[in-house]
């Protein structure tokens, strides 16, 4: 990983290039989109040494021709000047099918082949690199991380430059070019992706070149900013901070010098945006150039079909000749179509790409396809995080001192800040709230990255700081995803409601991780964690709105090697987590934890421990005295937690014969069986903890149904009942909402007393009394507005 930038690495004043240059960049297009197009379309005679015949083609047609042609070019005219100044690169293909361009690319260059010797660069390998695309056991039609030289999975559109300015943070030799498809331009992340650019540093980080594909068509239908006046999309881009530079047209040479001319422009403008920020110590915000590149949606193919219109329309948007096994018209075009870009004069006779076609390629690690940048693993090196016993907090007795967890989880991330300041790989990132959230320390360490305007009024703003807030979720989660596969560390820290609004792209990330596991070459990186706080039970301002736990939910029915969720119940357990999370690789870790005090009940090493196991006894919590306990009071979460304490300490007091076991879970997937998480229990572990045969009283943070669906294998799931958060809340006294979504400690009280055999009779006057309480509630909140002195000076030795 670079240390420092090169110098000079981007040559300035670059002259056009030569007929001759520009022929050699036609040819490795022409070659590009040759193979692009044999993808789709071809089982066999991959060099068309005979005639096209039905058996030839592949029998289900699947792919994206539309956007091909385009990426193509981009990925020719990257090689040329990667290669003629020495630069450090790396691509984010935005269009969400390009993945025919980018396998036909990294084909060429022999990276592809590198990773995949069976895809050889000759006859044999292009015959395989056609056949395996969209076909059974092979290659997905989007870029996928089977693809060398990829970070941004393809499938799903909007993230494209997020991706792009997350993977030039903390680079400042790198070079992230994005392809942006003008469909996926009109997405909501996408348009908020526009402003990462104030948060851009010029002194330590890359620069990002955003190139605005507009081949006017999305599925079926225009799209905006291919429509727009040139005039209005200007405005617009300048608006956001760049300076636009126009490439359009449909004849290939102009567009060559065309696109040569605006990528020399645009590097050269960067580069002495960096110098100037550099050497001359300039801060004000650079205009970053932009190229909006407009050729015709499915240029070079074919130009009608059956009488419409297809070149330039929206029908070349998948395959542009439908019928090519069965229509011998069809297939004459095809035939027709392949041949235009002349294969005889691009790959000699074994198949091998001839001289003028890799004339612009790059080599060894420049190759867009070869770049360690795109394989973070690489790059990564362990995160420097300080002994937590210098951050822990000290706990003589459990449930007798207080703390804010995420507080104290603050102090160990500020550390890590400074630990990190020189070699500049550890970020947090948030939507406005490392305050809110109680991480503030950081901001000792290093302030919050800002390239825009500043006032007299504004706090720990900083030019070259690493803490990222922006009131976007989705630029948060695509800032850490990028800077993530690029090799470094980080930790998203979120209001717990507003993490859904990433649902979907922590879904992609962790389709990434599955599939790189499954790919020897790809190098683990760093896993995306998040600490979700401001949680559910804790809202006493914000009410309704803001109460939602379901992200747990959403992540736990994902790939179960991938997924980790820990509930710590207090601040020496997060931090223990926290250690754990930051240290993993190749995992996506969800971390939830209040930022509330709330009372300490473990020491570090039993925190350390406890841990570890992810779901054990606390033996001084229950009244078992060994013998098989009567009721098991289990709980994951803070509050439910404490709750379940209090239930615990209030039958130590009026049934103090019951045989009680307390059983904390920190790592929800303890609860699945062996073979469906690595970190699953077996039957043996679980009937141990849980019993196969007594009621369980499980108080969980969340959604009660989703503790039922983890362990409704077990021996024991009929015994099972679950308190949990119920959609039944609003701005109220924090003991309320537990009471309002029956998790209180009295209703779990009743339920041991319902569920246990025999105490329905011999505990009604106990009942009564919980019931009584939770009267004396209701009536207590509306009058005072606050909660019963004794639920809110409770404590365990109390």
């Amino acid at each position: 990983m670079p240390e420092s930038p090169r110098q000079d690495s981007r040559t300035d004043s670059r002259t056009a290039p030569t007929d001759e240059e520009l022929r050699t960049l036609d040819a490795h297009w022409r070659a590009a989109n040759y193979l692009a197009a044999g993808q789709i379309y071809l089982l066999a005679n991959p060099l068309l040494t005979e005639p096209l015949r039905p058996e030839h083609i592949k029998p289900r047609l699947l792919g994206h021709w539309g956007t091909s042609p385009g990426l193509n070019l981009v990925h020719t005219h990257l090689n040329r000047v990667i290669k003629a100044r020495d630069l450090d690169a790396l691509c984010i293909w935005g269009p969400g099918h390009g993945g025919p361009s980018v396998l036909a690319n990294s084909w060429l260059e022999g990276s592809y082949s590198e990773k995949y010797p069976d895809a050889s660069r000759d006859a044999q390998g292009m015959e395989l690199l056609m056949r395996q695309f969209s076909f059974p056991g092979g290659v997905p039609s989007h870029v996928a991380p089977e693809v060398p030289g990829s970070i941004h999975e393809g499938g799903e559109l909007g993230y494209s430059l997020a991706h792009a300015y997350g993977a030039a943070l903390d680079h400042p030799g790198l070079l992230v070019a994005c392809v942006i498809g003008d469909g996926e331009a009109e997405t909501g992340p996408l348009a908020g992706s526009w402003h990462a650019n104030k948060f851009l540093d010029p002194v330590h980080d890359g620069a990002v070149l955003p190139i605005l594909h507009l081949n006017g068509y999305k599925i079926a239908n225009p799209t905006v900013l291919s429509r727009l006046p040139q005039a209005e999309l200007d405005a617009l881009l300048r608006g956001y901070g760049h300076e636009p530079i126009h490439v359009t047209g449909d004849d290939p040479a102009t567009v060559h010098r065309a696109m040569a001319q605006a990528m020399d422009t645009a590097l050269d403008r960067i580069a002495e945006a960096q110098r100037a920020a550099r050497d001359d110590g300039v801060t004000q915000r650079p205009h970053w150039p932009v190229i909006v590149l407009r050729t015709p949606k499915g240029w070079t193919g074919p130009a009608e079909v059956d009488g419409e219109p297809v070149e330039g329309t929206w029908r070349s948007h998948q395959v542009p000749l439908a019928g090519v096994r069965d229509n011998p018209d069809h297939l004459r075009q095809l035939e027709a179509w392949l041949r235009s870009y002349r294969p005889e004069e691009l790959f000699d006779a074994e198949g091998r790409p001839v001289a003028d076609v890799l004339a612009c390629v790059p080599e060894g690690d420049r190759r867009l396809g070869a770049t360690p940048y795109a394989n973070g693993g690489l790059l990564v090196r362990d995160l420097p995080i300080p002994s937590l016993d210098d951050f822990a907090v000290p706990v003589d007795k459990p449930g007798t001192t207080l703390h804010e967890p995420t507080r104290v989880l603050g102090d160990l991330l500020a550390q890590i800040m400074r630990d990190t300041a020189d070699r500049r790989d550890f970020r947090l990132v948030g939507p406005d709230e490392t305050a809110s959230n109680r991480l503030q320390a950081v901001f000792d360490a290093s302030g919050k990255a800002w390239q825009a305007e500043t006032l007299d009024v504004d706090e720990h703003l900083d030019r070259h700081g690493r803490v990222m807030e922006i009131l976007s979720e989705h630029l948060c989660q695509g800032w850490l995803e990028g800077y993530l596969l690029t090799g470094r560390h980080g930790l998203f820290s979120c209001y717990e409601a507003f993490v859904h609004i990433v649902d979907s792209m922590v879904n992609q990330h962790i389709k990434w991780l599955r599939t790189s596991r499954r790919l020897p070459w790809r190098a683990p990186i760093a896993s995306l964690n998040y600490l979700l706080t401001s949680h559910v039970w804790r809202q006493d301002h914000n009410g309704f709105s803001h109460q939602d736990p379901g992200f747990v939910d959403h992540v736990l029915n994902k790939s179960p090697e991938v997924v980790r969720v820990y509930l710590p119940p207090d601040a020496n357990t997060l931090l223990s987590v926290a250690d754990h999370a930051l240290r993993s690789r190749d995992y996506v870790n969800v971390i939830v934890a209040g930022k509330q005090p709330c009372f300490d009940w473990l020491s570090i090493e039993e925190a350390r421990v406890h841990c570890a196991r992810g779901a054990g006894i606390w033996e001084w919590a229950g009244t078992e005295d060994g013998t098989e306990p009567d009721v098991v009071l289990a709980c994951a979460g803070d509050v439910p937690t404490q709750e379940t304490l209090a239930a615990a300490h209030l039958l130590r007091r009026y049934l103090p014969e019951l045989s009680v076991r307390v059983v904390n879970v920190v790592d929800l997937a303890r609860l699945l069986p062996q073979g469906e998480h690595p970190h699953g229990m077996s039957d043996f572990e679980y009937d141990g903890l849980f019993t196969t045969d007594k009621p369980v009283i499980f108080a969980y943070h969340g959604y009660p149904w989703l503790i039922h669906r983890l362990a409704y294998r077990r021996t024991g799931h009929p015994h099972l009942h679950v308190r949990g958060y119920k959609e039944a809340g609003t701005t109220t006294t924090p003991f309320d909402m537990v009471v309002r979504n029956d998790l209180d400690r009295y209703r779990l009280v009743m339920d041991v007393i319902d569920r246990v055999p025999g105490l329905a009779v011999r505990a009604t006057a106990v009942r009564q009394r919980m019931a009584d309480a939770r009267t004396r509630h209701h009536a207590w909140i509306r009058e005072h507005g606050t909660d019963l002195p004794e639920v809110a000076e409770w404590s365990w030795n109390a």
